[in-house]
């Protein structure tokens, strides 16, 4: 069996292997993609994001067993900060997820962002995707610990929690720019805190404020993850997010607009890989960088005259 056929069969091996592959950009990385693409789109992809220390992972632990608890098949992403020696991921979230990795029914891999911006790593989507085929029912993208501008996984998940903790000083900060939008559920984790109720009356209020959801209003669960409190209501939450994108045809309008933005990103890479080897890498480059330097040409018409030798 080779290595497409081993994903397919559900090989732990064979899909680390493949993730691998992909993130590497080796030779094989196009071809494997290519053979498990007919395979996709039947996984839920869960995003679950927040600031750093919310207990994204914790969550991700207990939802993972209540889905297994299902009969249900999990992988999970965990997109975690990229270590300046080697360019891995720093595997924080794997070591929280330690029990999980026995259990045969669930595959963990670790991302490093390597240098992306926006929570998640450039090969997330096709992790997802090789996850997909392999047959998971759930897979679950944790992104690493984020601001109010790095919500790029609603770009890859169907159902996106944002998880926050009361406390943190700067609440309604994490609530504003961006988070708000991309909510489709918030989990505030550490319910046990001081200053719960307040964080709980500011997301009710933003969301009173927000008038761009019409047929789905955000629910606000609370859980005490460490404690497994409030995860049976979350998930709840969950699948009550899945049978509303189900009956409105918003799964089937998000998962176009996630392939549009995936052809995007892939034209954008090709064409920036072509421009890398035939263009930047001459000494007609460098001579035209020294003209734009010296102001004697201007940035503007040398971008447009190398837009049209590449379209040539």
């Amino acid at each position: 069996m080779n290595i497409v056929e081993q994903v397919l069969a559900g090989s732990k091996r064979a899909l680390a292997r493949a993730i691998t592959a992909v993130e590497n950009e080796y030779d094989e990385a196009v071809e494997i993609m290519q053979q498990l693409y007919p395979h996709t789109g039947r996984a839920h992809v869960i995003g679950i994001t927040g600031p750093p220390g919310a207990g994204k992972s914790t969550l991700t632990d207990k939802l993972t067993k209540e889905y297994r608890r299902q009969g249900k098949t999990v992988g999970i992403i965990a997109v975690d900060p990229t270590s300046p020696f080697s360019g891995g991921a720093i595997l924080g979230d794997r070591i929280r997820m330690n029990e999980l990795t026995l259990d045969e029914g669930v595959f963990i891999r670790s991302m490093g962002t390597r240098g992306s911006l926006g929570g998640l790593s450039r090969k997330t989507a096709e992790a997802v995707k090789i996850m997909d085929a392999a047959g998971k029912d759930i897979v679950f993208i944790e992104t690493v610990g984020v601001g109010q501008s790095e919500v790029d996984v609603i770009k890859a998940a169907d159902t996106t929690i944002v998880v926050l903790v009361p406390g943190l000083g700067d609440d309604i900060q994490a609530i504003k720019a961006g988070i708000l939008e991309i909510a489709d559920i918030f989990a505030i984790n550490k319910a046990d805190r001081e200053g719960v109720e307040r964080l709980n009356t500011e997301i009710e209020m933003m969301l009173e404020l927000n008038q761009t959801r019409v047929d789905w209003r955000p629910p606000v669960k609370r859980t005490v993850a460490s404690l497994g409190e409030g995860i049976t209501e979350l998930l709840v939450a969950v699948e009550e997010h899945i049978s509303y994108l189900q009956k409105s045809d918003q799964l089937s309008m998000r998962r176009t607009k996630r392939t549009q933005n995936e052809l995007m990103a892939l034209l954008d890479e090709q064409i920036g890989r072509y421009i890398l080897k035939n263009i930047t890498s001459s000494g007609e480059f460098t001579a035209v960088v020294a003209a734009v330097e010296r102001r004697e040409r201007d940035p503007y018409s040398v971008v447009a005259n190398l837009l049209r030798q590449v379209l040539r």
